[in-house]
This record gives C-alpha cells, structure tokens and sequence, in this order.
C-alpha cells in the first residue's frame, strides 16, 4: 500500500467489497485497536481528511495477523 493513498486508490480497494460491510480503522500496531470510521470528511491542503469516530476496542488477533502487526 501505497503511504500516499488517494481517494481512487481507496475507492478500487473498497470496489469489491460487500456495500454493507462494517469499516473500522485499525490503528497503532503496537497498542493496536479498531476504531469507527466518522461520516464526515473534509478537505484541507489539498487532502482529503476521513475523521474518527471514537474507539470500539481491541483490534482482533486475526486483524492483527492479516495486518502483519502480530
């Protein structure tokens, strides 16, 4: 993945998924937890801003593996 995604890039990854599957972010991979996705996004300095939505926990074992972040 690419450390400067854009929103294309996001959106190809996303195509293919199931439209009402849940999205959290996995966050931190040394404390790692999984937080909301907030509804609102911005733009700012020529960059699209997703905002968090608080936390909803630990990040699963299985996430945690998938991410390479065991």
């Amino acid at each position: 993945m690419p450390q400067y995604l854009t929103v294309g890039h996001l959106i190809r990854q996303l195509q293919g998924f199931d439209p009402n599957l849940p999205v959290r972010l996995a966050i931190n991979p040394d404390f790692p937890f999984a937080h909301y996705v907030g509804a609102g996004v911005v733009v700012h300095d020529g960059k699209a801003f997703i905002a968090d939505d608080g936390q909803e926990g630990y990040l699963s074992a299985g996430a945690r593996d998938a991410l390479a972040w065991a």
